[in-house]
C-alpha cells in the first residue's frame, strides 16, 4: 500500500515499478513528469530535461544529504552533461554521483534501494 498521498509526494522510499510514456510507476501509482525519489519519499520534480538543471534543482537532495550517500540521475534517454557547478553543490554536502540515461538510473536505484543503501535518484522523464 502506497500509504497516504500529498500533493505531489509519496511519503517514504519505494522502487521505480516502470518508466516511459513521459512518466513512471511507484507505490500504486503513475507520475506524469520527472521526480525525485528521496528517503523521505518519492515527490514531482520540475526538470523536464538535462539542459536546463541548476543546482537549486537538487535543494531537496541537500535537506536529505546525511540519508544520501550517493544520488543517480537520469538525464533522460541520453547520458547527458551534469553541470560541474550541480556536482560540486552535492559534493559539498556529502553526496556522490552517478549519471546516466533515465532507465539505467531506475534500475540501479532499484537494486541499491533493495540492498538498504544510502540511495536516491534525480530521474527525468523519458517520452
Amino acid at each position: 500500500m502506497a500509504g497516504r498521498v500529498y500533493e505531489g509526494f509519496v511519503p517514504g522510499p519505494h522502487a521505480i515499478d516502470s518508466y516511459g510514456a513521459g512518466g513512471f510507476r511507484f507505490a500504486d501509482m503513475s507520475h506524469r513528469g520527472s521526480i525525485l525519489a528521496l528517503p523521505s519519499g518519492i515527490r514531482a520534480w520540475a526538470p523536464a530535461s538535462a539542459a536546463g538543471l541548476t543546482p537549486e534543482d537538487f535543494a531537496p537532495v541537500l535537506a536529505e544529504s546525511e540519508s544520501i550517500a550517493l544520488l543517480l540521475i537520469g538525464t533522460g534517454r541520453d547520458v547527458a552533461f551534469v553541470a560541474e557547478p550541480i556536482r560540486a553543490r552535492l559534493r559539498e554536502g556529502g553526496v556522490s554521483v552517478d549519471v546516466m540515461q533515465t532507465g539505467a538510473a531506475a534500475r540501479t536505484y532499484n537494486i541499491l534501494l533493495g540492498e538498504n543503501r544510502r540511495v536516491g535518484a534525480a530521474l527525468i522523464a523519458v517520452a
